[in-house]
């Protein structure tokens, strides 16, 4: 099998099993459901305090969602073994670690991003902000799974290292979350919008060149 056959069964097998019983995707969407419901209750149902913190609430908790869905990124191949034979394909661990960042923003990020706004609707957040909630996330939320794949990649080799990843991935999420809510409250504010969603791009852009590059080299050295 050529490489674009290897890519192509990577991405459909990890969709596949995103959506499979127990599955990233599943509980990432669960997780992000309920989380945003609760704010309400916590808050008080005053429609200017969820409209103020509104943006903010569905950025944070979709990147925790995105944390949440990480842990098992590489660590089922890397137990098996199979990713040792992946290193071997014509592929290559770069392109292994592009089709499984791809397949996990497919599966677990963009039913999120589609979620978004009903989310929206129950904290109140102002029409005017719809569009850009929805554009800012669809733009800032790659670069989500690009840099924890990172993070997933340097802890593969550590048993539980999910807390380890969070603290290494967390601080790396901070721009895109600024920008990403930086837009929203723009919008809101009937304010220009681009800067924040340039800068939420350029940060994406970054992390697409970077990412997978650095995941493979991470890999590289766990399995020597």
């Amino acid at each position: 099998m050529n490489g674009a056959g290897i890519f192509g069964a990577i991405f459909a097998r990890d969709v596949r099993l995103a959506w499979s019983q127990g599955g990233t995707g599943t509980m990432a969407l669960s997780f992000f459901l309920i989380a945003v419901t609760l704010f309400p209750f916590g808050v008080g149902p005053e429609p200017q305090t969820l409209a103020r913190i509104a943006a903010g609430v569905i950025w944070v908790v979709a990147l925790l969602a995105c944390l949440l869905s990480l842990d098992r990124l590489y660590q089922a191949d890397y137990e098996d073994g199979s990713l040792d034979d992946l290193a071997l394909s014509p592929l290559g661990l770069t392109g292994v670690a592009a089709a499984k960042i791809l397949a996990h923003w497919v599966a677990t990020i963009l039913p999120l991003v589609a979620l978004s706004p009903v989310l929206g609707m129950l904290m109140n957040l102002d029409g005017d902000a719809y569009g850009m909630l929805l554009l800012s996330l669809l733009i800032g939320t790659p670069a989500l799974s690009l840099i924890g794949s990172v993070g997933a990649a340097l802890t593969v080799s550590v048993r539980r290292g999910g807390v380890l990843m969070s603290l290494l991935v967390l601080p790396l999420y901070v721009p895109t979350l600024i920008f990403g809510v930086g837009a929203i409250d723009a919008a809101a504010g009937m304010t220009d919008a681009l800067p924040h969603l340039a800068f939420l791009g350029a940060v994406t852009l970054v992390a697409l060149v970077i990412g997978p590059v650095a995941s493979a080299a991470a890999l590289r050295l766990s399995l020597e």
